[in-house]
């Protein structure tokens, strides 16, 4: 019995003797299966094939994860700190002992919570690993590939996991999409860590929105309107995304305008051509 996982987006299955038919998130618009057919790893073997992980501070508080060499997606994930409260934002698929000892060593951690399926990786293992509850928006609950008594499905538009750490449900990319708010963050004013709900371009003054990335599917122009009136009212001057792309001030306003430019162009007013 192995607890497989999908190669190209690097979610971790139920456990099974034979490898899945097919990876369910990525044989699905939003991803894509690779041109060279459907594979399949183990955690057990990505520690013999030398994977690693490696964790940099990023600010104060802020602690940014990311597996060498790359695997799956390529995502980041950041271990937020507060008050005796470390929280997982997105994860990574490989885990190893030499992780959990650096992690215990930053105090460990006391939740994770997740921003879409792309991210769910290996999440069961790290629960389990430290010992705390998975937050995934009931929305999203048919992309759990692997399902666990430590994940919490809650409801609603907005849950506090702890003081000024919140997790908002945008929708857009997908229908339980989250971000959080930081309201500690940054020196009191604020960071924004928001997976790839919100995409931080390759101009990082600008962010983006999409139904799906890989295949340049857009969101409609009033699902961006909404993103972007819900996030004025959070508290942030910052952004960091999935791809450790970051907007270093000003991101509220960067988020607005990349939205009416977004609007702009799907309406026909951005340009001619």
């Amino acid at each position: 019995m192995n607890y497989y996982i999908c190669e190209t987006c690097g979610v971790q299955y139920e456990n099974s003797i034979e490898k899945p038919e097919e990876c369910k998130i990525c044989n699905e618009e939003r991803q894509y299966v690779n041109p060279n057919g459907q594979s399949w790893t183990t955690l057990e073997k990505m520690i013999k094939d030398g994977y690693h992980s490696h964790i940099h501070l990023e600010e104060k508080g802020l602690f940014s994860m990311k597996t060498t060499p790359e695997f799956g997606i390529g995502q980041t994930a950041y271990i937020v700190q507060s008050d005796s409260f470390n929280l997982l934002w997105d994860c990574i698929t490989y885990l190893d002992e030499k992780t959990i000892k650096r992690i215990k060593e930053l105090g460990g951690l006391q939740a994770i919570a997740l921003s879409h399926p792309h991210y769910y990786s290996a999440q069961v293992e790290w629960a389990e690993a430290f010992n705390v509850p998975i937050y995934i928006h009931e929305d999203d609950k048919e992309w759990v590939m692997r399902p666990s008594d430590k994940i919490i499905f809650w409801s609603g538009e907005s849950l506090e996991l702890h003081k000024g750490m919140i997790i908002h449900r945008l929708g857009g990319h997908f229908k339980g999409g989250c971000v959080l708010e930081w309201k500690e963050g940054n020196e009191q004013k604020g960071i924004l860590l928001s997976g790839d709900i919100i995409q931080v371009v390759a101009d990082t003054k600008w962010v983006s929105f999409m139904y799906s990335y890989p295949n340049l599917i857009p969101l409609p122009a009033a699902k961006v309107r909404e993103i972007a009136t819900i996030v004025k009212d959070f508290k942030f001057d910052r952004l960091y995304n999935a791809f450790h792309r970051i907007v270093k001030e000003d991101a509220k306003m960067a988020v607005h305008r990349s939205a009416e430019r977004y609007i702009d162009a799907l309406n026909g007013r951005l340009f001619n051509t």
